[in-house]
Formats: C-alpha cells, sequence, structure tokens
C-alpha cells in the first residue's frame, strides 16, 4: 500500500516538475502520456486504500470521476494563475498585478473547498463516514504532495 503511493507521488512530482511555467516545456504529446498515467496511478491507489464493497463500488467511481473532472477544471484555473504569475514576475511585479493575483488565488482556494464540501455530501450519501474520511485524506495528501513540488519551484514576489 505505500508502495503504490509512494509511486503515484514519484509520478506527481514528475509531472509537477514538467508542468510549472518557470520549468522546461516538454512536448504536448509526452504531457498528455503523463498526465494519463498519473490519473491511472491515483485510481489505482484509491481503489486499493478504498477497500469498497462492489456496491459501494459502482456508487463511488462515478462519483469520483466528476470530482476528477471538475478538479481538473480547478487545476487548469491553477495552471492559468501560475502562467499569470510567471508573467508578471518577467515584467517586474507591480501592485496592482500582485493584487489581481493574490484575488485570484484566494477565490480559487474557495472554489476547492466549496467543491470539496459538495462531494463530501454526495460521497456521505453512498459510502459510510470512515470511508469518505478515508478517501478525502487520500485526496489531499496526493494534492499536497504536488502542491509542495510546484510551490517549491515558484519563485516568491519580489520586494519593492
Amino acid at each position: 500500500m505505500k508502495k503504490m503511493i509512494k509511486m503515484v507521488m514519484a509520478v506527481a512530482v514528475i509531472l509537477c516538475m514538467m508542468v510549472p511555467a518557470f520549468a522546461q516545456s516538454a512536448s504536448s504529446d509526452n504531457m498528455q502520456i503523463l498526465r494519463d498515467k498519473v490519473k491511472a496511478d491515483k485510481k489505482l491507489v484509491v481503489a486499493v486504500n478504498m477497500q469498497l464493497t462492489e456496491s459501494e463500488s459502482k456508487a463511488f467511481w462515478p462519483v469520483y470521476d466528476a470530482y476528477q473532472k471538475d478538479l481538473a477544471k480547478i487545476n487548469q484555473r491553477a495552471l492559468a494563475l501560475i502562467n499569470a504569475y510567471a508573467e508578471a514576475w518577467k515584467s517586474e511585479m507591480d501592485n496592482k498585478a500582485a493584487k489581481k493575483i493574490t484575488k485570484e488565488f484566494i477565490a480559487l482556494q474557495d472554489d476547492e473547498v466549496k467543491m470539496t464540501k459538495s462531494y463530501a455530501a454526495k460521497l456521505n450519501k453512498i459510502l459510510p463516514a470512515t470511508k469518505v474520511a478515508r478517501y478525502l485524506q487520500i485526496e489531499n495528501k496526493i494534492r499536497s504532495v504536488i502542491r509542495y513540488e510546484v510551490a517549491s519551484q515558484i519563485p516568491l514576489v519580489p520586494d519593492k
């Protein structure tokens, strides 16, 4: 179980190292292959750790897939924010740009929390609370590693 989580985390780290605006760019085909691998590995980690019954599994996976689709939209917004930050950083970020980026960062965080609450409510209708909590832990651990890797490659806003 721990080995599977480490494998997914390693793939996620590699993906994150390729995604940020400050890192080297890769071909879109290679990035898509890597994204597909991360998704498959993540789903495997979730499956192994959730230990769902057959009836739970039938109800869970469609909600999981919908959550991942909505999470991808959040991730796209985060990538756009990183790109906007990179552009502002390159051109000596001013207070106006910093305020705009900060506002979008907070909105993005708020939207992710709202989405998580919404899906937690849906999951609580189909799974025992312990399994809902376990799933949210798994998602949080994976996202924490990805956030750390991305954040480690983004320089701080310059002091002016």
